[in-house]
């Protein structure tokens, strides 16, 4: 069963830019896969991480990419946080930077994904 964790907000801290978790979760399982989808319905970003022999999907919301964005921009590590634990989001920087280059101008992922992409990375 793959689980979905909506990520609320995300804030660099010490050198890494922490995303809060919007649910009680158990990130001490968790192992990211460094692979990433994208939900333009939803305008966000899917990270995919394992647990046991499940998935969990850490959407990452338009409303976090201008953190992600600088982030990235600085190399910072990228962790989600339960309050615990952690889990580092092993290769979302090569993933952000071939999925924001194949978003931008490709009408496939709707006109408002394109134009939330292209505005802010």
């Amino acid at each position: 069963m793959t689980e979905k964790i909506h990520i609320e907000q995300g804030k660099i801290e010490n050198g890494k830019l922490v995303f809060t978790v919007g649910h009680a979760v158990n990130l001490q399982n968790c192992t990211g896969t460094g692979k990433m989808l994208v939900d333009s319905d939803n305008l966000a970003f899917i990270y995919i991480a394992e647990q046991g022999e499940a998935y969990t999907y850490f959407a990452i919301p338009e409303k976090v990419w201008p953190e992600l964005k600088s982030a990235l921009d600085d190399k910072f590590e990228v962790v989600a946080s339960d309050g615990k634990d952690t889990l580092l989001f092993t290769g979302i920087k090569e993933e952000m930077e071939y999925l924001t280059e194949n978003i931008k101008g490709n009408s496939n992922y709707g006109e408002d994904m394109v134009a939330a992409v292209e505005r802010i990375f």
